[in-house]
This record gives structure tokens, C-alpha cells and sequence, in this order.
């Protein structure tokens, strides 16, 4: 009986992914001992091999316990340990002389809201203490970028309703069951009500499969073809009339564009037979809902804009707005104070935001473009900033590193990099690194030591999701409340992200800002409109959803400068842009590079950059994989599990192949994040630069989509090169993997 006394249950909402799915952790003698299933069976489903291995995530043998402050050259990886009050009185004093020399615009943070999940966005509410614009994160090629580009349409970023859906629209998205799981739940559950399944994708993915209609288009085409199905859902009157004629801006000046694709042309640019593209628009336009879910493969893509964009139109066209089964506009939650209010965006000056980097050429998710939506947001959300899914106000990253690197326009010394592996998060790792090694000051505050930790001059261990409270609103994409309890202490060293901010605000000068004391003195502020506090909120429920309240415009309008869905947009008109959707090619693959390259897919042992030390989860995935297509294998003479280096004109990755029949021909598949701590001490920065996809990729100008800035990760050149034995230095598990 003692020992079962000694065991406990909490709720958690687990933060391994981006997901969050509900889990339970499972701990005695006050250490996490397991991660389990919710105890509502209709999310116990919503669970993979990375939530169950959070136990040895959390205690890993190699966790970061104790502050650590550089001692040798930059990236050399040699550490003094110190204390967390002797590492927050330097890092404040050191940022101060950077500030006093350069500027507040000098200061740039790269986080990751997913790994940090409590921050509560004090990181922005410091920053515009501070007055620094220079905010960056992943999530501007990965769904934050996607909220911005919605609000230029219909001035929100809409939740698919999937589990109600009668048609599921996946652009080379591809949910699993231990990837994406409550999406891959959601999709099977729409199915089993008789939902048809529409599949776009190079690859036969594990979603086309089982689809009803696959297209396999070309990688990089995904607006032309969106263009292609306007054109046959416009032309064939397959349109909501009534909803076009009141609720929208720009149908007539959208038809003469979508006539500029006519289906021959789209079957040219995408590789579809064009009947097949027609078949699969009237599918998704005569169904009685429809939904095209948030997908990272348009976010990554040299017409990323237009084709984000051009989802935003076809919801709307089809009248898919905010029904049962179509996209649902949530809104703030009326309960919870939202990450947006907190961030305290006024408060940084419009002297200062006119200084964010890549504002000036590509605005879309700045503050140069999102603030034209203010008084509309508020018009309609209560509160003028709606900073969804962290995604919105965010500086360029490439211009970012750009300046970091060269001091152009301006001087950034200064960078802090919270829960993001950012030397290997975004385009031209090279240009990163550069960048990184020109900085005054460098902080990380992590839970491993990663490749970016490894530079910085002083490095702060993280807490974990299991180690504090929290309520998640995801972001604001969602109306709902989910429960994380905390079920056991952080190390003596760690530090939550809220702890950072406070403790660093306080030392800086404007400790009034950042008024509580503990997260859960934070929770119980968010929670004041529901008259709850964080205590009673959990002795209560895990979970608070409101009910869902259906086609709100027809009270509020839309969150645009009409009033109504902007086909034709105003804004991007303003800021000297096409106004209309458009395809634009990217860089043409050639006698010397002849492949199609397609970077950033994620494998199911990890997420992003991460867990490669988790042995549970590496053994499920020893090595980085390349796929090719056989007959392309079998001219280079390569088979299944060669080393190759898969070379483009900005960089090379080295890996094994695996040849698949699933793959399309011509095109080359590449993981995301892959780096070697076992390598910690041989390699330069743990082998970050043998096998990671974000050398490869380019991020000139002219491979930027033009209005967000966001590099063509979806189908720029490259070649193969076969290696007569593998790379020195791997270990034995990389090598027989």
C-alpha cells in the first residue's frame, strides 16, 4: 500500500509537438515514471511514440540542471557551471551595454511556443519594454505565417471542423498515427461518417492510400493548382451565389485572374490530367461541407501567399465559412485573457516598429500589414491585435540573420533563442551561423544542449511540460481550455520561460510590467473573466470548451477593411502587391540539377530538431533517409540504405537512401532537423551541418515569396551523389540503421 500511495495522476497537456494533446502523467517518489492516455476514451486515442517516451525525455541522463556560462571560443562547446542569480545580474548588464551602443533593435529573439508553451508571451512584452521589433520564430513557416496570410482575407485564422467534414481537402499534408494524431483521428472519424478524402501530393503519402481522389502535382504547384479548381468551381457556377453576392469583395476581378489558368495550363504547371483536376473541384464544391485543414506544405513555398491565400478562397467561395463541418472563425475566448493582450503590442512604438527587419520588403506577417487590420480586429474581436498562433507582428527571419551577419540596415548583437534550435530552424544555415558568431551576446535557454546552444555565451536549463501549470488555448486557434498539471519538480537549476522574462525584466528596469510572481499568479490573471481561479479551474475540469456558435459575420462582418471577404485584397493593393492570387514558378531544375528537392518533412520518432538523443525514439529511426523514386535510383545505380550526398548550389546534406515507389519521380524527399549528439565533441556543433535539410535550401531574394519573405522549400533543384563508403566518424547505430 505505501508504494501505491507513492504514485500519482495529472493532466497534461503534452508539448513534445505541436499538437498538445491531452495525456496523463503517471509519477512516483515524485519523478515522472510514465506518460499515459487520457482517461476520456474519446481523447485516449490522441496519443504516439513521442508522448509515451516523455519520461525519458524529461529525465534524461543528459538534461540540462545548472546554468552554464562560456568559457572557451564561441561554439567551442566549453562551460564554467554558474547560478541562475549570477547568470540573470550578467546577461542583464551585458544587454544593457548592448542596448546603450546599438539600440533596442539590436536585441532579436527567436522561441518556439510549443516547447516553451508558458511563456504567456512575456517575451513580447519585454521586447516592446525594450522597444525591439526583432521577434522571430518557426512558426513563420509553419501555421504562424498562415494565420497572418488568413487575416488578409477574412481577418482570421479559421480551425478546420474535420471530424464533421463531408469532404477532407489534404495539400500534402499527411497526419499518422504518431504525426499529427488528433488530425489523423479527426480525418478517420469524418471518414467513417462517410466524409471523401481528397489527397494532393507528389508522394502516394500514407493519406493518399486510402483517398478518394489523389493528385499527384508537382512539388511547388499547389496555388496553380487551387487556380485550377477556381476556375472549374467559378466557371461551372459550382459557387455559393448568395454568400459571393453579400459577403464578399472582388469575384469579378477574381474570374478574369482564375481565367488566366485554364485547366490545360494548370495540367501543364502540376503534372494532373486536367479532367482529373475538374472531377476533384466539383468533389470538393458539391459537398455539403468541406474543409481544407491548416497544411506546413503551402506555408513553405516560393507562391506561399497566393496559395494560403487561395485556400482562404475557396473556403469562402464554397460557403465553408464557420459551418458545422467547414473552417470555424473561434475568436478570443471570452474566458481567458489572450497571449495577444498580454504581449502589450502598443507599447512598442511605431518609431520602433518601422525598424523590423524584412518589414520593408516583405510585410505580410509585420507589423507594417498587420496592424492595417487593428481597428477591423477590434471592430470585430474586442481587441485590436490578434496574434494568432504567435504567428502575427514577427520580423523576417532571413532578414534577420541577414542583418546579424553583415550589421545591414542595422546592427542585432544581441540574440536569445528559447526553446528553438534556431541555427537549424530556418534557410541558409550557413548564413545563421555567420550571424551567430558575430553577436555581443547569445542566451539560450534549453532543456538539451543543442547545436545553438553550443553557441551561446550562456546557456539557462529549461522546465518541462510535466514541471509546471498551464492552460492552453492554443494560441487562439481554438476556443477551448485544456488542463497541464503540474506532476513534479523542475532540477534545482531549471527556470520556466515566464521565470526568464520576469526575472530579466526586473534586473532590466521595468519589473512594474511583469507584476506576478509565479505562473500560477499568471494563470489566475488570464482566468479573471470566468471568475475562476487556476485552483478551482482544476478541481473542476481538464477541459472547457464553449459551444460552437455558427456564421457570426452575419452580426460582426468580417475583420477586413469591407467588412467582407476580401477576394481582391485591399491590403496587399496598399502595400503594392498583386491584390489577386497568382502561380509564380520556382528555380527550374537543370542538366546539373535535376531533381526536384522537397525539404522539412518531419519522421515520426521526433519533432523538429529534436529527441535525437532519446534512444527509445532513435532507435525507431537510427539515420537520416532520403527517398527517391526506383527508376531514378536505378539510373545512379543506388539502392536501398547507400550513403549519398544530396547536393544543391547552397549546400550539401549527407544520409542513406531508401528507394520507394511511393516517391515521385524526379522528386527527392528529405527529413527535417537531423543532427548527431552522440557526435558532441568530434564534430563541429554535434555533425549539425552533415545531414540537416536547412543547408540545402537558398534565401536570396529571388527565392522568396514576395509578400511574406518565406524561402521555396518545396521543390528547388538539386542532385544525387552516390558515396563509395559512409561518411567517417558515424556511430555504429547510424551506420547499421
Amino acid at each position: 500500500m505505501a508504494k501505491q500511495s507513492a504514485n500519482k495522476q495529472t493532466y497534461s497537456v503534452c508539448t513534445i509537438c505541436d499538437i498538445g494533446c491531452q495525456l496523463r502523467a503517471e509519477t512516483k517518489d515524485g519523478k515522472l515514471s510514465r506518460m499515459i492516455a487520457h482517461d476520456n476514451p474519446a481523447l485516449a486515442r490522441n496519443v504516439c511514440y513521442k508522448g509515451t517516451a516523455a519520461a525519458h525525455i524529461h529525465n534524461h541522463a543528459d538534461r540540462l540542471t545548472k546554468p552554464l556560462k562560456r568559457v572557451g571560443e564561441r561554439g567551442a562547446d566549453q562551460w564554467e557551471e554558474i547560478s541562475y542569480e549570477q547568470a540573470i545580474e550578467e546577461i542583464a548588464e551585458r544587454l544593457g551595454k548592448v542596448v546603450d551602443k546599438y539600440g533596442p533593435e539590436s536585441l532579436a529573439v527567436s522561441t518556439s511556443g510549443w516547447n516553451t508553451q508558458t511563456t504567456h508571451s512575456m517575451d513580447r512584452r519585454f521586447m516592446n519594454a525594450l522597444g525591439s521589433p526583432n521577434y522571430i520564430s518557426g512558426v513563420s513557416l509553419c501555421a504562424g505565417n498562415t494565420a497572418a496570410v488568413n487575416k488578409l482575407t477574412y481577418g482570421w485564422f479559421p480551425f478546420a471542423d474535420i471530424s464533421n467534414s463531408k469532404c477532407v481537402v489534404l495539400f500534402g499534408h499527411n497526419p499518422r498515427k504518431h504525426s499529427w494524431t488528433p488530425i489523423y483521428n479527426m480525418i478517420n472519424a469524418a471518414r467513417a461518417n462517410g466524409a471523401k478524402v481528397i489527397v494532393l501530393d507528389p508522394r502516394v503519402s500514407d493519406q493518399a492510400e486510402v483517398a478518394d481522389m489523389h493528385l499527384r502535382l508537382r512539388s511547388g504547384t499547389d496555388a496553380a493548382m487551387c487556380l485550377g479548381w477556381l476556375n472549374v468551381i467559378i466557371n461551372e457556377a459550382l459557387y455559393d451565389k448568395d454568400f459571393v453576392a453579400q459577403y464578399t469583395l472582388g469575384f469579378d476581378e477574381l474570374r478574369e485572374r482564375v481565367n488566366e489558368y485554364p485547366l490545360e495550363r494548370v495540367a501543364e504547371i502540376t503534372g494532373v490530367d486536367a479532367e482529373l483536376i475538374a472531377e476533384s473541384a466539383r468533389l470538393y464544391a458539391g459537398a455539403e461541407s468541406a474543409c481544407i485543414p491548416w497544411t506546413p506544405i503551402t506555408d513553405m513555398q516560393i507562391s506561399s501567399t497566393s496559395a494560403i491565400r487561395l485556400h482562404s478562397i475557396l473556403r469562402a467561395l464554397t460557403g465553408n465559412l464557420d459551418i458545422p463541418g467547414g473552417e470555424l472563425l473561434g475568436g478570443f475566448n471570452p474566458d481567458y485573457i489572450p497571449e495577444s493582450k498580454l504581449g502589450n503590442h502598443e507599447m512598442l512604438s511605431q518609431e520602433q516598429k518601422n525598424k523590423q527587419l524584412g518589414s520593408d520588403t516583405h510585410p505580410a506577417y509585420t507589423y507594417r500589414a498587420q496592424e492595417m487590420l487593428s481597428e477591423h480586429t477590434k471592430r470585430v474581436y474586442g481587441y485590436e491585435y490578434a496574434d494568432i498562433v504567435m504567428g502575427c507582428y514577427m520580423a523576417n527571419p532571413s532578414a534577420t540573420f541577414r542583418a546579424m551577419a553583415t550589421e545591414k540596415p542595422y546592427p542585432v548583437k544581441a540574440f536569445f533563442v528559447l526553446g528553438n534550435n534556431a541555427l537549424m530552424s530556418y534557410p541558409n544555415q550557413h548564413q545563421i551561423l555567420k550571424g551567430m558568431m558575430n553577436q555581443d551576446l547569445i542566451v539560450a535557454h534549453e532543456i538539451f544542449m543543442t547545436p545553438t546552444a553550443m553557441l551561446a555565451d550562456y546557456v539557462l536549463p529549461g522546465d518541462v511540460f510535466s514541471e509546471r501549470n498551464h492552460l492552453s488555448d492554443s494560441w487562439s486557434w481554438r476556443l477551448g481550455l485544456t488542463l497541464s498539471q503540474k506532476a513534479v519538480e523542475p532540477p534545482e537549476g531549471a527556470s520556466s520561460t515566464y521565470e526568464f522574462w520576469h526575472d530579466l525584466a526586473h534586473k532590466m528596469g521595468f519589473g512594474e510590467l511583469f507584476p506576478w510572481g509565479t505562473i500560477e499568479e499568471v494563470l489566475d490573471y488570464r482566468l479573471t473573466p470566468s471568475g475562476k481561479s487556476f485552483a478551482e479551474f482544476s478541481a473542476e475540469t481538464y477541459m472547457h470548451v464553449p459551444p460552437p456558435e455558427y456564421r457570426k459575420y452575419r452580426k460582426t462582418g468580417f475583420a477586413t477593411p469591407s467588412g467582407k471577404v476580401e477576394l481582391k485584397s485591399s491590403l496587399l493593393e496598399a502595400l503594392g502587391f498583386d491584390p489577386l492570387p497568382y502561380h509564380r514558378e520556382g528555380p527550374a531544375v537543370s542538366d546539373d540539377y535535376p531533381y526536384y528537392v522537397f525539404t522539412g518533412v518531419r519522421e515520426d520518432a521526433f519533432f523538429q530538431t529534436g529527441q535525437r538523443q532519446v534512444k527509445v525514439l532513435r532507435d525507431r529511426m537510427p539515420s537520416p533517409k532520403l527517398f527517391m523514386h526506383p527508376e531514378d535510383a536505378a539510373k545512379q545505380n543506388i539502392v536501398d540504405h547507400d550513403w549519398v550526398k544530396l547536393q544543391t548550389p547552397t549546400g550539401e546534406v549527407t544520409a542513406k537512401v531508401l528507394v520507394k515507389e511511393s516517391m515521385k519521380q524526379g522528386h527527392i524527399r528529405v527529413p527535417h532537423g537531423w543532427w548527431y549528439p552522440e557526435m558532441r565533441g568530434q564534430a563541429k556543433l554535434a555533425g549539425s551541418f552533415i545531414s540537416s535539410d536547412a543547408v540545402l535550401c537558398p534565401d536570396d531574394p529571388e527565392f522568396l515569396d514576395y509578400e511574406q519573405g518565406i524561402p521555396h522549400f518545396k521543390g528547388f533543384p538539386g542532385r544525387i551523389v552516390k558515396l563509395a563508403e559512409p561518411p567517417a566518424g558515424m556511430s555504429e547505430q547510424v551506420l547499421a540503421g
